[in-house]
């Protein structure tokens, strides 16, 4: 297994890929702000990662005994991000569902997420350089 290999590494880089996605859908709608008929969009991944933890099962039949335990095993897999439109919903007399503030607001947030994801991938490879270098 290659050092950038692991798990959690290829996670953050689908946050990553996720969070560039989503920048896309969001700048999207915003240039769609007025568009008859527009429908906006969204991506999903946090919430694909959530669902796919929650299902990761140990597949060493470690015994524990109290419900605060770890568990441990098989790592799961890393759910690809998603691209949904939202048709049932409108906000204007010309069917647009497109709302400029909240797009702004889901915007700031996803450059917080992408800051993180790149913040993480950062320290884990100083990480691994320090311990690769002995210092």
């Amino acid at each position: 297994m290659g050092l950038l290999n692991s798990i959690s590494f290829q996670r953050l880089q689908t946050g990553i890929d996720a969070a560039t996605l989503r920048q896309s859908a969001l700048a999207n709608n915003v240039a769609n702000v007025d568009t008859p008929g527009f429908k906006r969009s969204d991506v999903s991944f946090e919430s694909l990662l959530q669902q796919e933890e929650k299902g990761i099962k140990s597949t060493l039949n470690a015994k524990t005994t109290n419900p605060l335990h770890i568990q441990f095993g098989s790592a799961g897999s890393v759910p690809t991000p998603t691209t949904q439109t939202d048709t049932e919903t409108s906000m204007n007399n010309n069917e647009n569902n497109v709302d400029i503030d909240r797009e702004m607001a889901l915007s700031a947030e996803n450059q917080l997420r992408y800051n993180s994801y790149v913040s993480l991938i950062n320290n884990q490879i100083t990480m691994m350089r320090s311990a690769i270098e002995g210092r």
